[in-house]
């Protein structure tokens, strides 16, 4: 893969040009489901579509920096449309009434058990890596202790 390239190109044109791009990916997604009937599925159609157009971009001449730094500033201070969503579920979270209890308790475990399980898996990884590199300096020490004492009258 190429490294990122640099241009003097504005901050200001740099988030135009990335806002066109991603709108352009999405309708053209729009598009081609419409005309395929899976309406529904145009929005993952124009994420892998345009997860495969900057792939193959970064492979063949590499992501301008422009781009980097326009997506990245368009996802620090997209956090912020977030926030009515958020303020809008927590006023519906309490009208749930005698459900609140059930829901929250679904929430709590579809998080935990999934964590859960990756901290297992994580777990049995780095104790295989930690101890492959243990067993590995051992030997090495075993090994560098022998040659030693071979050599010795």
């Amino acid at each position: 893969m190429k490294a990122t390239y640099s241009s003097k190109l504005p901050l200001w044109l740099a988030i135009i040009l990335t806002l066109v791009m991603v709108i352009v990916v999405r309708e053209s997604a729009v598009v081609v489901c419409d005309w395929l009937g899976i309406e529904k599925a145009a929005n993952v159609v124009g994420m892998v579509a345009m997860f495969l157009i900057l792939m193959t971009w970064r492979v063949i001449k590499g992501l301008p920096s422009w781009l980097t730094k326009a997506s990245n500033m368009l996802l620090v201070d997209s956090g912020f449309a977030f926030l009515p969503v958020s303020a809008g579920a927590g006023i519906l979270l309490f009208e749930l009434g005698d459900e609140l209890l059930g829901f929250m308790l679904t929430i709590v475990i579809s998080t935990v058990i999934p964590l859960w399980g990756l901290a297992i898996l994580a777990n049995r990884w780095l104790s295989n890596t930690a101890d492959s590199a243990t067993n590995t300096a051992t030997n090495n020490h075993d090994a560098n202790n022998s040659t030693d004492k071979k050599e010795q009258p």
